[in-house]
């Protein structure tokens, strides 16, 4: 009985499943090696909670950032490799909770007495901002900032408001910050920044291939094995927003199990006058489509 309860619970949640992933839960599962694709579902965030949020911290949160979070409290999703017959956590895809979407720059980094914060370790010389990139934020009272991802260790994903006076402007971004204090553009809104989250599939510092050093060889290896749902990083990179937006999870996660239909042709014979001509013409299609298979 309670198990045709918990298959029955199971079943609701695929579709809603589906939904928040864009249907990657399936591309995981079927790639070599992976194993344990694991989901935290979330209850939807109380309208009171964001509101109180939102008062707390002075600023409007964005609307589909808004509209996330009436959907799902934040967003937990890991997946893991086969390691030795051993399963070896690899993937993780986050976004923090209402309640954790904290403010950096304000609290000190240690607990002890007069201990610095992220705006004192911030490098003043480095204004930011060039001809390609916009204006960098600053971890003091330029900017709000806050946290949507811990990305493990290896910086974080930032909501940031970078108008702050006289008013915080509601315009936001989504920026990187590095370990060593520095910023990288990533998106222009939120809604951006989570299909990037869900095409690189939470591989270990995807976040450092839109940096200028790139990811570390090692990160490289798993990239390799597990290639993000992308066409081109480096064009990512320079317009991440506009390349994203035209992502359509209807065609990137289509069944590949179609029979070409060059092959259903292919055994219907020509006119004995036209065979020489039509002879060559299934050629240059089957040259052409050679080495894509390749």
């Amino acid at each position: 009985m309670e198990e045709e309860k918990a298959l029955q619970a199971s079943n609701s949640i695929k579709p809603y499943l589906e939904r928040l992933t864009l249907g990657v839960t399936r591309v995981l599962e079927a790639s070599p090696g992976v194993s344990e694709v694991m989901f935290i579902e979330k209850e939807p965030a109380e309208r009171h909670a964001i509101i109180s949020w939102e008062q707390k911290n002075a600023c409007v949160l964005p609307e589909d950032l808004k509209s996330f979070y009436l959907m799902t409290d934040g967003f937990h999703m890991t997946w893991s490799v086969k390691f030795d017959d051993n399963p070896m956590p690899l993937g993780c895809m986050t976004i923090n909770s209402i309640s954790k979407l904290n403010r950096l720059g304000a609290s000190p980094i240690y607990t002890l007495p007069n201990a610095p914060t992220l705006a004192d370790l911030e490098d003043t010389d480095d204004e930011g901002g060039d001809k390609d990139q916009p204006e960098k934020p600053h971890l003091d009272s330029r900017s709000l900032i806050f946290e949507l991802d811990p990305c493990g260790g290896n910086g974080k994903v930032c909501l940031v408001y970078k108008n702050t006076k006289p008013v915080v402007s509601p315009e936001s971004e989504i920026w990187f910050l590095d370990r060593a204090l520095y910023w990288h553009f990533l998106t222009k809104s939120f809604t951006a920044y989570y299909r990037l989250l869900i095409t690189h599939l939470g591989l270990p510092q995807w976040q450092y291939a839109f940096t200028s050093y790139g990811i570390s060889p090692q990160a490289k290896q798993w990239f390799n094995m597990y290639k993000p749902i992308t066409i081109n990083t480096e064009q990512l990179s320079e317009e991440a927003d506009l390349f994203v937006n035209k992502l359509d999870p209807n065609k990137v996660f289509r069944s590949k199990n179609k029979t070409p239909v060059l092959k259903k042709k292919l055994p219907s014979q020509p006119p004995p006058s036209q065979k020489g001509q039509a002879g060559a013409s299934p050629k240059n299609p089957t040259q052409v489509g050679g080495p894509s298979r390749r």
